[in-house]
């Protein structure tokens, strides 16, 4: 009998010893950030929507490590020092690459720009508040001259820097018939009541080609009415 206790006490031990010497693993010290980019600019994207992936060799299973793109076109993960491969997912609203994996040396702060091709991207946009109506100018160019036809555009208010197809307190949906692209576009709406007594709101637009799930954004714009 007190030998059965006192392996069960080591027993115990042991647990306890794993236990601790599992909780006291180190956290990843590293970061890796950057910018998905066309041209050296930005790509706008809607928070939580297109994301990246890493891939890791030589550490047991294969398990990505999702990398979600903030709505200015940046990202950033916490990592362990080492190499990784970085891949641009599908259903973005750019352009598969023919080669989707970027090889990332991470050591301490690491920064990498990724180059995309987007479909169409929005340019030149400003907007206008008079009498309660909000009026957005821009410019649509098709970037890729090979994409599939123009889906949706849109111009999105909403009460915080959020604001996208998913978070949104109001949105305008333009003709995509009459719409020229290269052109300037007029777009405007009635500012909504849950919004108009506020004193800014954050506008922005987005564009949808058929190719892709996702919308490309222009940056988020604070908006004073007051």
């Amino acid at each position: 009998m007190k030998m059965k206790f006192f392996l069960t006490q080591i027993a115990v031990a042991s647990l306890f010893f794993l236990g601790c010497k599992h909780d006291n693993y180190e956290a990843p010290g590293s970061i890796l950030s950057g910018r998905v980019i066309y041209n050296g600019q930005p790509v706008a994207v809607r928070t939580n929507g297109p994301q990246l992936e890493l891939w890791q060799d030589g550490f047991g299973s294969l398990t990505p490590i999702p990398v979600y793109i903030n709505q200015d076109g940046t990202f950033s993960a916490s990592l362990f020092d080492g190499t990784y491969k970085l891949v641009r997912k599908g259903n973005s609203p750019w352009l598969q690459q023919s080669t989707d994996t970027i090889v990332v040396q991470v050591k301490g702060q690491t920064k990498v720009d990724v180059p995309v091709t987007p479909y169409f991207m929005i340019r030149n946009e400003n907007y206008t508040v008079a009498s309660n109506t909000l009026t957005a100018n821009f410019t649509i160019d098709k970037v890729v001259a090979t994409s599939n036809n123009l889906q949706f555009v849109k111009l999105y208010l909403g009460s915080s820097m959020l604001t996208d197809e998913v978070r949104k307190e109001h949105s305008v949906t333009a003709d995509v018939n009459t719409l020229v692209l290269g052109s300037n576009t007029t777009l405007s709406t009635t500012i909504p009541d849950n919004l108009k007594n506020l004193p800014y709101i954050f506008v922005r637009i987005g564009v949808k080609s058929s190719a892709s799930g996702e919308y490309s954004y222009s940056q988020v714009q604070k908006v004073a009415l007051k």
